[in-house]
């Protein structure tokens, strides 16, 4: 896109992110650690002024800031329930609202003309929702188009329906030039599990963990020792946070548990009432990676954005992955235990005893994680430069242009545990 600054034309690339956002922050804060590394990034690769959009789908993704010329766009939302999808708020079919949000992409599509595209997670969004959106770059912008996914999705099973109900992989193959796996493939490797199907290998390559360079917000620096218990945004944590709030900490540490924005206000007054004098329950903090850095210990759940700001650190991270919805958190968890970068405890086995017990055996200690690859978030942005450079280069209704970057070899890691399939659970 060009802009005029003081008369004279400038050239600004324009980079959109969208997540689908039904249950939890989890894509969004992908994105937003994407949209702050883009910004640092490209305007020195491309040498030119970047801005970007970021797509949400729940209302308080817009609480996390953003850097200097991008903004949130906020669709009215999903929620998951037992059923499926349904609308979060209006009274409107799954089917209306998915029309509703498409149209709404579309005709900010066609304004902005985005150079970048990047999908988090679901290739065609809820419903199909996002099947205008990419037509509409493909037929009438110069616009790459990428398609993000993290390190774990699912058991292969219960990934295999989902890409069926997206066309299968040649669908998918036609509507993106690149899928980026946001994580180290000698930790895990979802090609190799079958998680991303083989018609999607070619144009898959692991860009490492968006570990290292997250946004830090500002917050209140935490004077003397502490441990930490974090559960993500945590709408699913409270049992952990239970449990936390009534372990006694180490002797001479606080004990800091953030219970997430998104636990009901019954639960966390209820946390309240079992902390220890020694623990301060807090709803939300702006700056997680800070706490955990600085943390002597931390709990965590096994969400992928929590987990990636522990692996930037050097603290001992005990994580307790969710057994519900989805296989993710534990395979996740199994493989970066057996990659030697955190402990596991199953979550039958979180009582406030056994927690207090790790705490104090781990405070005190460090974990190397040098050996596994962090840097996921400036190696999207050189692969973001080479995309932009390749489509704008390209004939306008290639479906692929020339240069876009290929898959490293995705054969099964040695590293990649065994008991993974013992350790999935069906839907």
């Amino acid at each position: 896109m060009t802009q005029q600054t003081d008369g004279r034309p400038q050239m600004t690339a324009t980079v959109v992110l969208y997540s689908h956002d039904s249950v939890g922050l989890g894509h969004a804060r992908r994105n937003r650690a994407l949209a702050h590394a883009l910004a640092e990034h490209l305007p020195g690769l491309l040498g030119e002024e970047v801005s970007g959009l970021l797509i949400a789908g729940h209302p308080d993704a817009p609480a996390d800031s953003l850097p200097d010329g991008w903004d949130w766009l906020v669709l009215p939302g999903f929620d998951r329930t037992d059923d499926g999808y349904a609308a979060r708020r209006l009274r409107l079919t799954v089917e209306r609202l998915a029309a509703v949000r498409g149209a709404t992409m579309a005709g900010v599509m066609d304004s902005l003309s985005p150079d970048l595209f990047i999908a988090d997670r679901h290739p065609l969004g809820v419903d199909g929702e996002l099947r205008p959106v990419l037509s509409l770059l493909r037929e009438r912008h110069r616009c790459a188009t990428v398609l993000g996914l993290r390190d774990v999705l699912d058991s292969p099973w219960a990934v295999q329906a989902e890409w069926a109900a997206a066309g299968g992989a040649e669908a998918v193959a036609d509507a993106y030039d690149a899928v980026w796996i946001y994580g180290d493939r000698r930790v895990y490797c979802p090609v190799s599990t079958g998680e991303v199907p083989a018609g999607l290998a070619s144009r898959s390559l692991s860009t490492g963990y968006l570990a290292q360079g997250r946004p830090e917000d500002a917050g209140a620096a935490v004077e003397g020792s502490y441990v930490l218990t974090v559960v993500g945004g945590g709408s699913d944590g409270a049992p952990v946070a239970r449990a936390a709030a009534a372990a006694p900490p180490p002797r001479g540490h606080r004990h800091l548990v953030v219970t997430g924005p998104q636990m009901p206000e019954e639960q966390v007054r209820a946390i309240r009432l079992l902390a220890r004098p020694e623990t301060t329950v807090l709803r939300s903090v702006p700056h997680v990676p800070a706490l955990l850095r600085d943390a002597a210990a931390a709990v965590t759940m096994g969400g992928y954005n929590t987990l990636a700001e522990v692996m930037a650190t050097t603290t001992p991270a005990l994580v307790v992955p969710r057994r519900s919805r989805r296989a993710e958190q534990p395979r996740r968890a199994a493989a970066l235990a057996a990659a030697g970068a955190v402990e596991v405890l199953p979550a039958e086995a979180c009582e406030p005893q056994a927690l207090s017990a790790w705490f104090a055996k781990a405070v005190g200690t460090a974990v190397d994680r040098s050996a596994i690859d962090l840097g996921g978030l400036s190696r999207a942005a050189e692969l973001a430069a080479q995309l932009i450079r390749a489509r704008r280069a390209a004939p306008m209704h290639s479906p692929h242009p020339t240069g876009v970057p290929r898959a490293r070899a995705a054969s099964r890691p040695a590293r990649v545990p065994t008991p993974l399939e013992a350790l999935a659970h069906a839907h």
